[in-house]
């Protein structure tokens, strides 16, 4: 217990402290303000190390795209997964849900690095344009975009199916797709304490390339990333 209290109160006076010495990238190039996202996965990391003893492994860098666009689909059961992959990835394209937008401060940020909101469940103007967006942005940016395909946290041993909409943008993009699984939520879980002394493992799978149906290709998404957490888990 004392060791959850220590990194929540570390973690989040860290990261309310990274956004205010930050305030002044508001008004800078969108790279400047990028580099406190970077910092933001280093300290969560750091935390994680130092006040609950979790070890973070990294497995198949040697998949990791280089040279060619592409987009990241990701498992998704903590926090921890959109503030570290910062650090392995050059500041990647988060698509989210557009409350996020409207928290104080938290909000401006992701306005100004350049994320894409959706409005889930709803079928509204903005939704309808959506894939034109990220493909606009995907065309005009060398960073990579991420999504996480099971739309929200998830506990680790859950298998929901992925939402159609990864299909639609692998689809509309025509690059390839990073596939990623992480078993986060075992020690930092969407709900209750945090564990320590756990593994938290981030397995870089082979990329996916373009050309296959988006149904083929959600299935194969699902298994891969499903197959590799059943091993890492």
């Amino acid at each position: 217990m004392i060791r959850n209290v220590l990194f929540n109160l570390f973690f989040f006076s860290g990261i309310v402290f990274i956004s205010i010495i930050f305030l002044p990238t508001l008004l800078m190039p969108q790279k400047t303000v990028l580099l406190g996202g970077k910092l933001m996965g280093v300290w969560s990391r750091f935390c994680l190390n130092n006040f609950l003893s979790t070890k973070i492994t990294i497995k198949g860098k040697e998949n990791i795209i280089h040279d060619d666009k592409f987009f990241i689909a990701c498992s998704h059961q903590s926090m921890f997964e959109t503030f570290f992959l910062q650090t392995v990835y050059n500041s990647p394209v988060f698509i989210l849900k557009k409350e996020l937008l409207f928290i104080p401060i938290f909000g401006w940020y992701l306005k100004k690095i350049g994320s894409i909101a959706i409005k889930r469940g709803k079928t509204t103007k903005e939704n309808l344009s959506f894939f034109e967006d990220i493909a606009n942005i995907m065309n005009y940016s060398n960073r990579p975009l991420i999504i996480f395909p099971q739309a929200t946290r998830v506990l680790p041993n859950e298998r929901p199916e992925f939402k159609k909409g990864v299909g639609r943008i692998y689809e509309k993009l025509n690059i390839p797709c990073q596939p990623i699984a992480i078993n986060s939520g075992f020690v930092w879980p969407k709900k209750g304490p945090k564990i320590p002394n756990k593994e938290i493992t981030i397995s870089i799978l082979e990329p996916i390339n373009p050309g296959l149906t988006k149904e083929t290709f959600l299935n194969k998404l699902e298994k891969n990333i499903y197959s590799e957490l059943d091993l890492i888990n």
